[in-house]
């Protein structure tokens, strides 16, 4: 017998089984990020039963950031559980990362359900049932006391609401720049994002046009990024278009409204890296109040992150609502420890 076989693996949790649970977990924290990871730690080291559901992978959003990406802030940032990030890079990779939150969850030993969707969740404050399906749409229940709902925001990108948005060749996501050389790609965006992949196409041999609605770039563009690509627009090599817009995609080409009138460029690609929102339905599908004078915040308790629903936490960037730009991993994976020290006072009433 293999020596793996009849063993638990640690991201499987106890047993993957497609079927109800029976055992009613103290905490069930929705998303397993690294706020959720975090917010798991925590939960489990005050002495709580915790079971995390992703409908992805571990750190589902970084696994989908561009391939060779670099964080923008130190490794010991990004740290999660007293457990020390080591890299050898001043600023860590996506590849890293992505190491770094595997070892962490192996070594709590999280009970991580991965590639299961929350469909809805039903009951209240001590005895909730959440209702998922797993990849190959079969339904399962979890009973748990308590709710955390840490899902980010990264898989729900703003569209454009424009005719040809629905293309195959429109992409809200990139990954990396290969299939695109000797292509006409649009990059449509003019934040850390856009600016990311519109150097990374160029560099590897595609044909590089930006457009951005604002005058000029966003001034919150990476320090070593932003002089790269003003100096690749002024040079020509990428041509850019401000204060314009896209009007249509079509198969072959796209149409810009600029401030000198329409333009239609030939087209294979375009990327529109025009930002993410949190699932503001799903939030609202729990009972959770949106203030929608605040940014659609939802309502919580600041001291606590209990929102106004008895039982359901809130965690990571989903406490910001619209202003995604507020919370990251770095001051995101500090929930964790705020909402853990409420539920163990709490349940050991």
């Amino acid at each position: 017998m293999h020596p793996a076989m009849g063993k638990e693996h640690p991201y499987n949790g106890r047993m993957m089984q497609a079927m109800s649970d029976t055992v009613q977990q103290d905490v069930l924290v929705i998303g397993a990020g690294p706020t959720g990871l975090a917010c798991g730690i925590a939960a489990q080291r005050a002495g709580l039963r915790v079971l995390l559901v992703d409908k992805g992978c571990v750190t589902n959003s970084l696994f989908h950031y561009p391939a060779h990406m670099t964080f923008f802030t130190t490794p010991e940032l990004l740290e999660i559980g007293d457990v020390p990030f080591s890299s050898p890079n001043q600023k860590p990779t996506r590849s890293e990362a992505l190491e770094y939150y595997r070892k962490v969850a192996e070594y709590y030993k999280l009970d991580i359900r991965q590639y299961e969707t929350v469909e809805s969740v039903s009951g209240s404050d001590g005895a909730f049932s959440v209702h998922t399906t797993d990849k190959f749409g079969r339904k399962l229940e979890h009973r748990a006391r308590k709710l955390i709902v840490s899902t980010g925001y990264y898989d729900l990108p703003n569209y454009l609401e424009i005719p040809g948005e629905s293309l195959p060749k429109v992409k809200h996501y990139y990954h990396e720049p290969h299939p695109y050389f000797g292509q006409d790609v649009l990059v449509i965006g003019g934040k850390n994002s856009a600016a990311i992949a519109a150097l990374d196409l160029w560099r590897h041999g595609a044909r590089v046009t930006l457009v951005h609605r604002g005058a000029e770039l966003h001034r919150h563009i990476k320090y070593w990024i932003k002089p790269d690509i003003e100096n690749r627009i002024k040079d020509g090599e990428i041509v850019a278009h401000f204060n314009t817009v896209v009007s249509e995609i079509t198969e072959d080409s796209v149409t810009l409204l600029t401030p000198g009138g329409p333009k239609v460029l030939p087209n294979q690609f375009v990327f529109a890296l025009t930002g993410y929102h949190p699932d503001f339905d799903f939030i609202e599908a729990l009972g959770v109040r949106l203030d929608e004078t605040n940014a659609r915040c939802p309502v919580c308790d600041p001291a606590t992150l209990e929102s106004n629903v008895a039982g359901i936490y809130l965690a990571g960037v989903v406490v910001a609502g619209e202003r995604t730009n507020e919370i990251f991993i770095e001051n995101g994976r500090f929930h964790g420890e705020l909402i853990a020290k409420d539920l163990a006072a709490k349940m050991k009433r």
